[in-house]
């Protein structure tokens, strides 16, 4: 039997949390940290009557062979963007209206294989199937292909190296269990698709610019991004100068960025590169990636 602390994340970045100290004094615990590096294509996939088959493409971008697990899981989107799996969001009070308006799309599709050992930077195909199609009056279904990476069989200690009393220390290996998902959309209608960007505003949080830096006074686009129509809304954000060159650096992005059916809202935080100069106007954009590539579906100014 091995001994050994797994740690389950739902998506793709995480950390180990720090372990708390005993009340009575006691050798510190030894601790390693494991991780893995895989990159998903495409970022989404959407079914409906003309598509009815989607190939999405695994490359493990680490040095070592990693396993992993594939499945479908339904998951919510709350109003301030934070995506729970389903089964856990029903647990949570300020979850649970949301989570109970989804649309689940799981028993309609099939995926192949379910699980897998990826090598080094060897592309690796999951095929999906859109079994049948609902009736067009049930509305988008979604769904969320998730992979998550499994530990060595051989992870851990045995327990008589874990206790070892002749340096009077029992160790421990934390090994992180990472998992990456992106939605997997069914539409048995026309797409329904309309937005509009509400209550704009600068504002100026202390940031970290990469997660690992110090915080630092940032300027920020803040706004609520409205679904219109009754199916998901999923586009990029640009932040402008009004009437700068149209070859001029936008000052903020933010890509991939979804309203999902159970919401009709969600907050979005735009960093930008600066703040604006005395004077400066700004326009944010958001603009389709879904059914219109390129469309611009709402605008607002500061």
């Amino acid at each position: 039997m091995r001994a050994a602390l797994i740690l389950a994340f739902a998506l793709a970045s995480a950390g180990v949390p720090a372990l708390a100290q005993p009340a009575d004094p006691a050798p510190a615990p030894v601790v390693t940290t494991g991780g893995a590096f895989i990159n998903i294509t495409p970022k989404r996939i959407t079914f409906d009557r003309g598509r009815r088959i989607g190939t999405v493409f695994l490359v493990n971008q680490g040095r070592e062979p990693i396993t992993v697990d594939i499945a479908l899981i339904d998951r919510v989107m709350l109003p301030d963007g934070q995506i729970f799996a389903l089964d856990e969001a029903v647990q949570r009070d300020d979850a649970k209206a949301v989570a109970a308006q989804v649309k689940s799309a799981r028993d309609l599709l099939q995926l192949s294989p379910r699980r897998v050992t990826l090598l080094p930077n060897r592309p690796q195909t999951v095929r999906i199937r859109l079994a049948s199609l609902p009736d067009a009056a049930g509305g988008e279904r979604r769904s969320h292909l998730t992979i998550t990476t499994l530990p060595p069989r051989d992870t851990g200690a045995t327990p008589e190296q874990a206790a070892n009393p002749a340096r009077n220390e029992l160790s421990f290996q934390i090994t992180a269990v990472y998992g990456i998902s992106i939605p997997v959309i069914v539409r048995p209608a026309e797409p329904d698709v309309s937005a509009t960007l509400q209550g704009a505003r600068l504002e100026f949080p202390d940031v970290s610019p990469d997660g690992r830096a110090a915080p630092r006074r940032t300027a920020v686009v803040a706004l609520d991004l409205v679904r219109g129509g009754a199916s998901s809304v999923y586009g990029n954000f640009e932040v402008r100068v009004a009437g700068a060159k149209k070859d001029a650096e936008p000052l903020g992005l933010a890509r991939g960025v979804a309203v999902y059916p159970e919401v009709a809202r969600r907050a979005v935080r735009i960093p930008l590169s600066r703040a604006p100069a005395p004077g400066e106007s700004l326009e944010v954009t958001f603009t389709d990636d879904d059914t219109s590539p390129g469309k611009v579906l709402a605008k607002a100014a500061l």
